[in-house]
């Protein structure tokens, strides 16, 4: 098995300790050469590389759709030119926007966006975009219609379709695996890219209160970052259908607030408890929980590692190191 890793210091500062059975490349999937050296023996790519995150601003843009779509277009093109027919991508959630909506009387429906005004007084839930009436929130299958509210995720769903046409033009075959929120040991800390529970844990290890956006009841699916490795086995390991690119849930199955995942990672880290903020970043979305059927149908994946047992586990994993805005390195494991 062959790795390649940009190492960008948003989520590095070290290489990792990789088995004497695979080889580590230093290298960017944007730069042809490297690819060229790497895919003559190449029967499957598994395509993690991206900047992921809600990121910080709009200033962000030309960094995610670089790294993203850009560097999906050039390993596209290099599978191409080396006749490498079956790619695993890492897609996400976040192409769907907003997840399931019910209302009442008019069924499911696509929540708009939160209005501002809505969030500024406290109410966070979307509104039925035909009467205005408040929507029970459901599971999120992938035939959902696809709606980015991000940077990020718009990057994300723009590799679907870059996967998309190379499948058609190819006969090849893809895996989409969407990523629900992933975490587990070896997040990156102390950046804005990194995800909530990492978010949460360093601030509790700075002896701060985690806080938490809105009032703590917006649902995800948290889901280990070993089951996500073993659903990329499973997708290399199983033929795609052809000339297609075929979207999988990936995810626990077990939808939880944020709310609940602060209060206890605080309970397993003997930190104090959260404090409920308020407001709601820009582009973020009330609730987004997935259906794991498909993944269980066509991959025969279903988590393994329970929220409890996962979170337990996290209070006191390592961390990866990142690299400060003055490129020091910071030391996170212990």
């Amino acid at each position: 098995m062959v790795l390649l890793d940009a190492f960008l210091p948003q989520a590095h500062g070290t290489s990792p300790r990789i088995p004497d059975e695979h080889k580590l490349v230093r290298g960017d999937v944007r730069d042809p050469a490297v690819l060229d050296e790497l895919l003559p023996e190449v029967d499957a790519v598994c395509h993690q590389a991206a900047m992921v995150g809600h990121g910080v601003d709009p200033s962000d843009a030309p960094d995610y759709a670089s790294v993203n779509d850009f560097g999906t277009a050039v390993l596209l093109a290099a599978m191409h030119a080396h006749q490498v027919r079956k790619l695993v991508l890492a897609s996400s959630m976040v192409v769907y926007g907003e997840g399931r909506y019910q209302c009442a009387e008019h069924g499911i429906v696509q929540a708009p966006p939160r209005a501002p005004k809505d969030v500024a007084e406290g109410r966070f839930d979307p509104r039925c975009p035909h009467c205005g009436a408040d929507l029970a929130s459901g599971l999120v299958p992938e035939d959902a219609p696809l709606d980015p509210r991000s940077t990020y995720a718009a990057t994300k769903l723009a590799q679907e379709h870059l996967a998309g046409a190379w499948a058609r033009q190819t006969g090849g075959g893809v895996w989409s695996l969407r990523y629900h929120n992933v975490y587990g040991p070896r997040m990156p800390r102390d950046t804005p890219y990194a995800g909530v529970a990492s978010i949460f844990r360093s601030a509790l290890e700075r002896g701060e209160a985690p806080q938490v956006m809105e009032d703590g009841a917006q649902r995800r699916d948290f889901v280990h970052v070993s089951d996500v490795a073993r659903v990329n086995f499973l997708a290399l390991t199983t033929e795609p259908p052809a000339g297609a690119n075929t979207a999988v849930n990936v995810c626990s199955g077990e939808p939880h607030t944020v709310g609940d995942l602060a209060t206890r990672l605080a309970s397993a880290m003997d930190g104090p408890p959260p404090k409920i903020i308020g407001g709601a970043r820009s582009g973020d979305v009330r609730h987004i929980v997935a259906d794991p059927a498909r993944a269980t149908e066509l991959l025969g994946f279903r988590a393994r590692v329970s929220f409890a047992d996962g979170v337990a586990e996290f209070a006191t994993a390592p961390l990866r190191s990142s690299v400060s805005p003055d490129g020091r390195q910071q030391m996170v494991d212990h």
